[in-house]
């Protein structure tokens, strides 16, 4: 069974940038959701006993059309969120250390033109969707934007997502109303960095 990641803080706690309402709606409403289908579609295609990163990579490995989408779809879902959620936290934010500093330096020149050119992605990104700082196979840093629940994995690039911003509505509509380029700017108040590295290390042993 896929296994929805548990918040180890409580929904306010990312006060005033994200709300509590926000975080409660997301995680318990709309991921819950994403983690309850994935499932259902998941047995029924034969792959509940794959690993999430194993099916979205053999997308087309599933005949029937309809739960491939449907996998697409939930199980983008379930994996974008379990990854969103692990990756911010109270007392977070500000910059990266180490490693990971050293290649966003390499990638993009510098952490503030990093953040320029992922904000502007996530912020362009038309509808729902998200924004993506992944590792290439060959251990340096890469961001993209997908629509809806679709990330690096799912679309083939062969990149391991670190980091994802959510631009759906549900991720900040509550309390930013149409200002995406605002939840954008606070978002990184909220970063777990030590936790991306964490992810960067594990990305570049596989």
């Amino acid at each position: 069974m896929f296994e929805q990641y548990q918040l180890p803080y409580a929904y306010d706690a990312l006060e005033p940038y994200i709300d509590a309402l926000t975080m409660e709606t997301h995680h318990s409403k709309h991921h819950a959701a994403y983690t309850k289908t994935f499932n259902e579609v998941a047995q029924k295609a034969g792959v509940a006993d794959k690993d999430v990163v194993d099916v979205l990579s053999h997308l087309d490995s599933i005949p029937d059309a309809a739960l491939r989408n449907a996998i697409r779809n939930n199980g983008g879902g379930y994996y974008n969120h379990n990854l969103y959620f692990q990756t911010i936290g109270p007392n977070a934010g500000g910059e990266p250390s180490g490693v990971l500093a050293q290649k966003i330096d390499s990638a993009f020149g510098s952490f503030d033109t990093f953040k320029e050119k992922i904000s502007a992605l996530a912020t362009g990104q038309f509808g729902s969707g998200w924004a993506w700082l992944s590792v290439s196979k060959d251990g340096s840093l890469v961001i993209s934007n997908s629509a809806n629940q679709d990330n690096p994995i799912s679309l083939g690039t062969g990149n391991m997502p670190i980091l994802g911003i959510d631009v759906w509505e549900h991720a900040y509509y509550l309390k930013y109303k149409n200002l995406r380029a605002s939840y954008v700017k606070e978002f990184f108040n909220v970063v777990d960095w030590k936790k991306v590295a964490e992810l960067y290390d594990a990305a570049t042993v596989r």
